[in-house]
């Protein structure tokens, strides 16, 4: 197949690039710095300067059979007015442009399939309740931005493309995400429940990450699909499991006013928790790689 991929070089794109070539695919990278994507995954690359600005290079387009997406503003963030906008910005009008050059390029020439990078905070604080696609989306900025992201990115289905919504859960990968900042603390042997512990991490190991992605450009999944692992995990039960891999106490309880002083609002993420579950995804004959949440974890670590 020939494939492009935008956002390339993040946690994601990284991992999933090399899987595509390895399996014959031709890639193509839409990225701001094309020197330095082609130098560092081996593609073809081309210049997407100011994706929030401008349309994608349609030569990047025309005539592959899948785009996947996955470009955006880092989250994990202290939620200044400015850094809320830049989340916003760098993913409703990335996915915009992407989806007006699709529209300029003549049906024959267009991709047969977008996925467009989502994530599970659509749904909102939902407690200890199993999230399946199925349920409704909350009402906080990051459920709204994703709303909006996905209403974007759903327009290239009136343009005769099958459209997947890959809604991604806490990516646990050796380097990038969630895990990369809880590491030092673990490390240090101050690390532990946050809140209380109770709340649920839906969590997903990269290496899934990238066979889901796999799936959905393969196979007739449309719509959103939740990326994660089929058992969540509280907070309590990762920070447990984390001290016994690195074999360090973690039981050092972590008030949420203590993370809401570091990270201000976008500390809800971590303090509030999502039980999702990968309802459409196993429907589907998904075979996870790591659906054991220790085994995971010692993997990423």
């Amino acid at each position: 197949m020939r494939i492009t991929v935008t956002g390339a070089t993040g946690t994601i794109g990284q991992a999933l690039v090399p899987e595509l070539r390895e399996r014959g695919d031709e890639v193509t990278a839409l990225s701001r710095d094309p020197e330095r994507a082609a130098s560092s995954l081996g593609v073809e690359a081309q210049a997407w300067a100011e994706p929030k600005e401008q349309a994608p290079p349609l030569d990047g387009l025309r005539g592959r059979d899948a785009v996947v997406h996955l470009l955006g503003e880092t989250v994990a963030q202290r939620w200044t007015n400015g850094a809320k906008r830049e989340i916003y910005d760098s993913r409703i009008l990335s996915t915009r442009r992407l989806v007006d050059a699709l529209a300029e390029l003549p049906p024959p020439e267009r991709p047969r399939v977008l996925v467009s990078q989502s994530a599970t905070g659509v749904y909102g604080p939902r407690g200890g309740e199993r999230v399946t696609e199925d349920a409704q989306t909350g009402d906080d900025f990051l459920a709204g931005l994703v709303s909006d992201w996905e209403a974007e990115a759903q327009k290239a289905a009136g343009l005769g493309l099958r459209v997947v919504l890959t809604r991604t859960g806490v990516v646990l990968a050796s380097e990038g995400g969630a895990l990369e900042k809880m590491l030092p603390f673990f490390k240090l042997g101050i690390g532990g429940p946050v809140a209380g512990g109770g709340q649920y991490v839906p969590w997903i190991h990269l290496a899934d990450v990238v066979g889901a992605l796999l799936a959905c450009i393969d196979g007739d999944l449309s719509g959103p699909v939740n990326v994660t692992a089929p058992e969540p995990v509280t907070n309590r039960e990762l920070s447990k499991t984390l001290g016994e891999v690195l074999k360090r106490p973690a039981f050092a309880p972590v008030p949420g006013l203590a993370v809401k002083a570091l990270y201000g609002e976008m500390a809800t993420i971590v303090t509030t928790g999502q039980r999702v579950v990968p309802e459409r995804l196993e429907r589907s004959g998904y075979g996870f790689r790591r659906p054991d949440f220790e085994t995971a974890l010692r993997a990423a670590v």
